[in-house]
């Protein structure tokens, strides 16, 4: 049977390596992008070939669409030269960044930076990468509880995500006739570096977190790339169109 082969943007830390070390468990191959830490990138190819998977990572900023050309072309080699195809199965639109401001302190800098990462960055990368995906394949789109519930702060941020959760729909409406399913998977409060580790680090707002979550608690990268992974297994492939908040029951 041919192996299966995901792309995953953002994995070289957080949800993003989480969900690599996950797929990778299940028999799957990664190719995984990062953005500047090639130590950190090496590092997860080497623990996946070490448990005898198959891995491999591409340098990609995701904020700077006039790149994806140029990143799809060294794809293409590493699917010819690695792996010996020319589709992959599965891609994760996941990597990201956390900007803190409220609404009368956002930047337009902030709010661009927000923009051409999460919105504009995994739309033109998609498009990009719609000839490599295999009729048939899946794409996740990461989005976040901020989308149905509201924290001062995050009104930039939560905006975007509101953006991919849209975009998710479009796409499973288009992408329909090659059987290609496009679902959102919206994380709730994660103990991850993300945002400055606050949900990690911060005793009181991990207390509060996990006091407003129906499970108790706030939640771990286990939660999450296990959550993907089911998504992207067969017993979920009639699963289209959809937004899959994984929060433990947060905010209910």
């Amino acid at each position: 049977m041919k192996q299966k082969i995901a792309i995953i943007t953002g994995a070289s830390r957080g949800l993003g390596k989480n969900t690599a070390q996950h797929l990778a468990a299940q028999g799957i191959a990664v190719i995984g992008t990062y953005h500047s830490n090639t130590v950190e990138a090496d590092a997860l190819i080497q623990e996946i070939e070490s448990k005898d998977g198959r891995a491999a990572m591409l340098q990609l900023d995701v904020g700077n669409s006039a790149s994806f050309d140029a990143f799809v072309g060294k794809l293409k080699d590493v699917l010819h030269a690695k792996f010996n195809v020319e589709k992959v199965d599965y891609l994760i639109n996941n990597a990201g960044i956390g900007i803190t401001a409220g609404v009368a302190e956002t930047t337009e800098e902030q709010f661009d930076q927000l923009v051409n990462i999460h919105l504009k960055g995994a739309f033109f990368l998609t498009q990009k990468m719609l000839p490599l995906i295999a009729d048939g394949g899946r794409i996740v789109n990461i989005s976040s509880g901020l989308t149905r519930f509201s924290f001062p702060g995050y009104a930039a941020y939560a905006m975007m995500k509101g953006g991919v959760e849209v975009m998710t729909r479009y796409m499973a409406k288009e992408l329909g006739a090659r059987g290609i399913a496009v679902n959102t998977l919206a994380p709730g409060a994660i103990e991850t570096d993300f945002g400055g580790g606050a949900v990690r680090d911060n005793a009181q707002i991990n207390e509060h977190i996990a006091s407003t979550t129906a499970l108790g608690r706030v939640g771990m990268p286990d939660d999450i790339g296990g959550a993907i992974t089911a998504l992207l297994s067969d017993g979920s492939r009639w699963v289209n169109a959809q937004r899959i908040e994984v929060s433990g029951g947060m905010m209910i």
